[in-house]
């Protein structure tokens, strides 16, 4: 095994925000706190390990959590996840866009003039597609690095469960937007703003009503070795 990389600290934040239509009720929880990624590389397999620390802030009050995400990048050139402790989708593996792209990827977000068309898996699992465009966004520096921003916005359903809902079944559609930040010198990714938001109705089982909702789930990580504080990570990725 080579040694390892040094570590990546980021700042992270995000909202939940949880609107039953019928009744206006509105229920918000919201995060703050930092990661830190560790890359090992063993032959031709790359171990990627995410640990966050981060507070919550619900209607219940503040506590303290931890995340752990954990995933290898083959010799293919996929990911495999290999430990998902992440119930808050708060760990930069736990992202829609990959933590690291190969060169020749980088290259064509480079290139990127005009929308061009992708699909991906619902961001909070089972068999849902999404079905997008990505676009070129304002690239800059990041912590005096210089980086390419991507913009990705993708609709596609919403069935199943909700990630603390799972004794309540979901159905309707998801929209999801934001911003992805990579280095142009290693292909890392920097910052990700992103926001899902679900307009659905809820199955309860007892008693067997149906429930419409709209629900907004906002996350912003950003690399952290000269951020201040996760405030001016959220600024700098709106």
């Amino acid at each position: 095994m080579r040694p390892a990389l040094p570590d990546i600290r980021y700042d992270l934040a995000g909202e939940d925000v949880y609107r039953i239509e019928s009744t206006s009720t509105v229920s918000r929880v919201s995060y703050a706190g930092t990661e830190n990624l560790s890359i090992k590389q063993d032959g031709k397999r790359t171990r990627f390990e995410a640990r966050a620390r981060y507070l919550r802030y619900s209607p219940d009050g503040k506590s303290s959590a931890d995340a752990r995400f954990v995933t290898e990048l083959l010799p293919n050139g996929s990911f495999e996840g290999r430990v998902d402790d992440d119930p808050d989708f708060l760990t930069i593996l736990n992202q829609p866009f990959a933590v690291q792209l190969d060169p020749a990827t980088l290259r064509d977000l480079r290139e990127l003039r005009g929308a061009v068309p992708f699909a991906a898996n619902s961001p909070l699992g089972g068999d849902s597609v999404l079905h997008g465009s990505l676009r070129p966004g304002a690239s800059g520096s990041i912590d005096g690095r210089p980086s390419v921003a991507v913009r990705f916005q993708a609709v596609g359903p919403m069935t199943g469960t909700l990630p603390q809902s799972t004794d309540a079944g979901i159905s309707g559609t998801m929209r999801m937007e934001g911003t992805a930040y990579y280095s142009l010198d290693d292909a890392m990714l920097l910052g990700l703003s992103a926001k899902l938001t679900i307009d659905a109705r809820l199955r309860q089982s007892h008693p067997a009503v149906f429930i419409p909702v709209h629900i907004t789930y906002s996350r912003a990580i950003r690399v952290a070795q000269h951020a201040r504080d996760v405030g001016q990570a959220v600024k700098m990725l709106r």
